[in-house]
This record gives C-alpha cells, structure tokens and sequence, in this order.
C-alpha cells in the first residue's frame, strides 16, 4: 500500500524581510503538484493547507509537464562558473574591460582638469 507524500512547509525557506520571497525547495513544488494530480483535494484546500497561491500550484504543475523533474525548478541567476559557456564568459570579462577602460579614461580627465 503506498503512503501519499506529506507535505510541510517545512519544504520553504522563510523570508526574513517583508520585501522577500518565499523559496520553495523542488522537493516541496513536486511533492505539491503529486498531490495536486491526486484529485483528493481542491486545488484551493490544497494551496490554503500549504499557505501557497492556488495560481503557483497551477504554474508548477505547468512547468512539470514542460520540461519534466529534471529541466523544472531550475535556480535562478547566473549558473556556475563550470557550466557557462566560453563566449559568455568572454563577453562579461570584455564589458567589465569597457567599463574599467571608461572609469579610467574620466579620472585621467579629472586629473588633467586638476592640474591646471
């Protein structure tokens, strides 16, 4: 007999602030949209028991059909430095050189200015 997933929001991290969000671990989200797939329960009892948006269920159920388990709940941001392609790499080092370059070529005119 299978046991259904208990689910706790002991899955989120809480925020500290008012101005941040919620993160919800990918254990939480696939766990959430199992019991989602269920029918046991209305999608809203469901979002209330676990203090989410019936609407985010709705999108993590979305995105599980898209990309699957694997491609889903991916992490935001810049990926790490092992997973980034040379040319992106390049490109961020060149902007950083421009912009160092443009830093530089204003202070050598504040100097010049300076020194009249």
């Amino acid at each position: 007999m299978k046991t259904k997933p208990v689910i706790t929001l002991a899955g989120a991290v809480p925020a500290t602030t008012p101005q941040q969000r919620t993160v919800y671990t990918k254990e939480f989200k696939i766990a959430a949209v199992a019991r989602l797939r269920e029918g046991k329960q209305t999608a809203e009892a469901l979002a209330l028991e676990l203090g989410i948006r019936r609407n985010q269920l709705y999108k993590w159920a979305k995105a599980l059909e898209q990309n699957g388990p694997e491609g889903s709940f991916k992490p935001r941001g810049r990926k790490p430095a092992s997973e980034e392609s040379e040319v992106v790499r390049l490109r961020r080092e060149l902007a950083d050189a421009k912009m160092e370059l443009a830093i530089l070529k204003k202070f050598d005119a504040y100097l010049k200015r300076i020194k009249r």
